[in-house]
């Protein structure tokens, strides 16, 4: 039999059962659609978080107090002690090769006056580079000037939202704020910069990292944060920085991370997250692969005697095979055609709905799903295939 007959043959069986076929498609639709649906959003979340993340730029080191490592008690029996961070590090660090831009961070939580209000908020001490770490900028005024840290004046430069909450409309170059016991003078105003997956970048305020240290009578520094050279290879970067602070430290008593590596480990999670969500749409796959063993398997039943008289005019087994495979893999590329068209479109209709919510479907998702649904269809009927295959030409016409 010619592979245009055999095609012929299992479109009109197929067209025969018409709302039979439609049902059995519609649950491989329903799947591919749940898996699209839930992989989009999942994909679009991903891109989303990295996107955040990266809108500081990729080339960023931090440096922190303390080793990450095992705890457990110390050979000597002595309890060992981080030697903390100081700005004098920081310093060291700056002028090191393939290093672009460095600032030292200190952070705390506290109530900013002026102009008659009050507000709670993070109050972060850093350097004059951290416009350059951050790639950060300035809406009105200044950032804080680059002066040695010791001698550095009261400054303050206000986020966006913070501005706002105390100065309203008005001008704030000029105003004093008062945080805790010190006085600042407001130099700047940055520019809006958003959320980060839900901490408010606007609603902060900058000043000199030593008056920080002072301010929250701290012996060290939070972290140092540094920018490097674009086209240079983190790792050469973060063993320069390890090598010279073991030297000033006498040991490795800090711990290095790249952006690189917080972009991975995320990256990973979040992949895994992606995955997740698409094995529980896929469980409607599974449903629809049991639709077409059980519709297959009626198929073959009913059509015994055709099949009878196919095997007694001469049509071999592998047509016979081929021709029951054939229609299981249409009812499940038809299906997954149909849920891809319904997965993508409600994935655009809910991102309509809630522009918040990121949703994206690559075209590998969609290439897969079709080939996973034809696959589907493939295995689910085998079985009734086979049993199509080996039935007996005169036992099967007497059947009929």
């Amino acid at each position: 039999m010619r592979i245009e007959d055999s095609i012929l043959l299992a479109s009109r069986a197929i067209v025969a059962h018409r709302l039979r076929s439609f049902l059995t498609l519609l649950g491989i639709a329903i799947g591919i659609a749940a898996v699209i649906l839930l992989t989009s959003i999942g994909e679009g979340i991903h891109r989303f978080v990295l996107a955040e993340f990266t809108q500081f730029g990729t080339n960023v080191i931090v440096v922190a107090p303390g080793k990450t490592k095992t705890a457990g008690p110390h050979p000597s029996g002595i309890p060992t002690s981080v030697r903390p961070l100081t700005l004098e590090d920081a310093r060291a660090l700056e002028h090191l090769p393939h290093i672009a831009a460095m600032t030292p961070v200190v952070w705390g939580n506290s109530e900013v006056g002026g102009n008659g209000r009050l507000r709670r908020t993070t109050v972060y001490g850093v350097s004059a580079a951290m416009l350059r770490v951050f790639s950060i900028k300035v809406r009105s005024g200044q950032f804080l000037p680059p002066e040695e840290g010791d001698n550095a004046r009261a400054f303050i430069v206000l986020g966006a939202k913070l501005k706002n909450e105390l100065f309203g409309d008005g001008n704030p170059l000029g105003a004093r704020v008062r945080i805790r016991n010190m006085q600042f003078r407001v130099i700047g105003v940055l520019e809006a910069k958003g959320q980060l997956l839900g901490i408010d970048l606007d609603d902060t305020a900058y000043i000199p990292a030593a008056r920080a240290l002072e301010l929250y009578n701290r012996d060290g520094l939070m972290e140092i944060h540094i920018s490097y050279t674009e086209g240079v290879a983190a790792r050469q970067v973060s063993g320069v920085i390890k090598n010279a602070l073991t030297a000033r430290h006498g040991r490795e008593d800090f711990t290095i991370t790249t952006q690189e590596d917080m972009l991975r480990t995320l990256s990973k999670i979040l992949d895994i997250l992606t995955m997740a969500v698409g094995a529980l749409g896929s469980i409607s796959l599974l449903v629809g692969g049991v639709g077409i063993v059980t519709i297959m398997t009626i198929a073959v039943t009913e059509r015994t005697g055709e099949i009878g008289l196919l095997v007694a005019l001469g049509a071999q087994r592998k047509t016979i095979l081929g021709i029951f495979l054939g229609e299981a893999m249409a009812l499940s590329a038809v299906g997954g055609i149909f849920g891809l068209v319904i997965g993508v479109g409600a994935a655009q209709l809910i991102h309509l709905v809630v522009p918040a919510l990121p949703v994206h479907t690559p075209v590998v998702f969609v290439v897969l799903a079709e080939a996973v649904a034809i696959s589907i269809g493939l295995l689910a009927g085998v079985l009734p295939a086979r049993r199509a295959a080996g039935l007996n030409a005169v036992e099967a016409l007497r059947a009929e």
